[in-house]
Parts: structure tokens; C-alpha cells; sequence
């Protein structure tokens, strides 16, 4: 598949290893696109998994609203719940980095019947970010999701001087030149900054989904992460009632899909071959 439709919408999707394989669906994070997981994906293949990553909600041109509702966690959800029946597989692997790991989490708690594990790269389980933020020192980290509330300014600051400042901003956040280009080079268009930005105004009007995880849940974090802090990473594992793998990658950067492929790799794979 090089796409796949939900509504009115379709969505852009890379397809790769044997079609017969089990399946892991990988959502990116913001700014990133799909191309994040191509240092990832020929290793998952090897490993014989049919990997599915597609550009998610306003990152695929032909599935871009533009209204903050149409970013609710519900309906990220809801669009990889459309990926896993258009690929035909009862039940997958879902791996998230960043936002990512948030419709993963998310996924994970709507719909454990559609999956064998879930694994989420950097970003805790919301609930332990949010007890984070009030008991420690995550809300200082997360300032930037206060000022992305804003109308117009976010966008504008992401295609100033087309785009330079913004790709900067990624650079200097420990991305390589060449995946700071690759994520930055799309959002110049203003209304594919504003759709991506869009996912942190539908935050407030999420529903947050109660109970804890019930699949095997793998979460890896980075201690060089600048944006996600310990304290959310060591409470994570609070809520998962089922078996539970927390690995921690020392002096990594919140970029692990990027920075560490290999090891990130190796660990999606044990993960999906102890609970397949």
C-alpha cells in the first residue's frame, strides 16, 4: 500500500517487508514526517515485520483539516484503528515516538484487542506526564505546549524567513542536517505549520481515555531528552497492568528514531517476538 483512506481523507503510508509478516505500525512525532523511520525500517524487515508508517493527520496533504477539533486525540486514534483494517491484520504492533507514543498510548487503552504490543519512544504515559507536571518539574519543560495554544503566531514562527529560523531551531536541538530538512522543508507551506501545530490545540479538547494499559507495553527513554523529563519516564510503568519493559538509552537526545535506529530497532524487535 502507498496509501490508505479514512472519510474523506487519505493518508500517505510507506509499506514495506513481506506482506504476510506481522505487522508493526510506527506513528511519528511533530515536526517529523514518515521519513523518520527509514534508518529503522530495513532492520524491522530483516526481522521479517511488515512495517507500516504512514504521515499522520495533517501531515499527509490529502488528510490536512484545519480546525483544531479535527485533532483530538479520538480521531488520531481513530485513523490508525483505519490503518491496521486496511492492512488486513487482526491484530499489530504499534510503535510512536513523540506524538507518536501518544496515539499509541491512546490506541493502546481504546483498542487492546487490536494489538499485540505497544511501544512509545521518548514520550510517557499521559497520565504520568500529567502528574509530572503538577508534582515536578515537567510543566517548565513543556512550555512551548502553553505558547502552540496561541492562534496564528505558532505557524508564523515555523515559516519565517522561509522556514530558516525554524530549521535552525531543529538543528540546534540535536537533529542532523539532513532529517532537520526533511521535517522542516514540508511545514513552509503555511497550512502544513498549521495542521501540525493543530495536534497541540486539540490536546485540551481531547477526552482522556481512564484505566490503565492492558497489552505488553514496552517505553524507552533518552536521557538527554530536553522536552520529557525522568520523573514522567520512572512513573510510566504505574500504568501498565500487564508486562512491562522500561528501557533507558544513557546521553541519548529526544530524536531516537534518528539517533539510535539500530538499538531502537533491536529493542522493538525482542519486544514484538516475547509477546507476538
Amino acid at each position: 500500500m502507498q496509501h490508505y483512506s479514512r472519510g474523506a481523507f487519505t493518508f500517505d503510508l510507506d509499506d514495506s517487508g513481506p506482506q504476510n509478516g506481522p505487522v508493526v505500525v510506527l506513528l511519528h512525532g511533530f515536526p517529523e514526517n514518515r521519513t523518520c523511520w527509514w534508518a529503522m525500517t530495513p532492520r524491522l524487515v530483516d526481522a521479517g515485520l511488515r512495517v507500516l508508517a504512514p504521515d499522520q493527520r495533517g501531515y499527509s496533504p490529502g488528510a490536512r483539516p484545519l480546525k483544531r477539533r479535527a485533532y483530538v486525540m479520538q480521531e488520531l486514534v481513530a485513523d490508525t484503528l483505519a490503518l491496521v483494517d486496511a492492512a488486513g491484520a487482526d491484530k499489530v504492533h504499534v510503535v510512536g515516538h513523540d506524538w507518536g507514543g501518544a496515539v499509541a498510548w491512546a490506541f493502546a487503552q481504546s483498542h487492546p484487542d487490536r494489538l499485540h504490543t505497544v511501544t512509545s519512544l521518548t514520550t510517557p504515559h499521559p497520565s504520568a506526564m500529567l502528574k509530572a507536571m503538577v508534582t515536578g518539574t515537567q510543566g517548565l519543560r513543556s512550555w512551548y505546549m502553553a505558547m502552540f495554544q496561541l492562534p496564528l503566531l505558532p505557524e508564523l514562527g515555523i515559516t519565517a524567513r522561509g522556514g530558516a529560523n525554524f530549521l535552525q531551531s531543529l538543528k540546534q536541538s540535536g537533529l542532523d542536517a539532513d532529517a532537520a530538512e526533511r521535517y522542516a522543508a514540508p511545514l513552509r507551506d503555511r497550512s502544513a505549520a498549521r495542521a501540525a501545530v493543530n495536534w497541540y490545540r486539540g490536546l485540551p479538547l481531547s477526552r482522556p481515555v481512564g484505566g490503565k494499559v492492558t497489552v505488553p507495553a514496552l517505553y524507552v527513554y533518552a536521557t538527554g531528552d530536553r522536552f520529557l523529563g525522568p520523573k514522567a519516564a520512572r512513573l510510566t510503568g504505574d500504568y501498565v497492568a500487564a508486562p512491562y519493559r522500561f528501557e533507558v538509552l544513557e546521553g541519548r537526545s529526544h530524536w531516537l528514531p534518528e539517533e539510535a535506529p539500530q538499538e531502537v530497532a533491536d529493542l522493538v524487535i525482542e519486544h514484538a517476538r516475547a509477546h507476538a
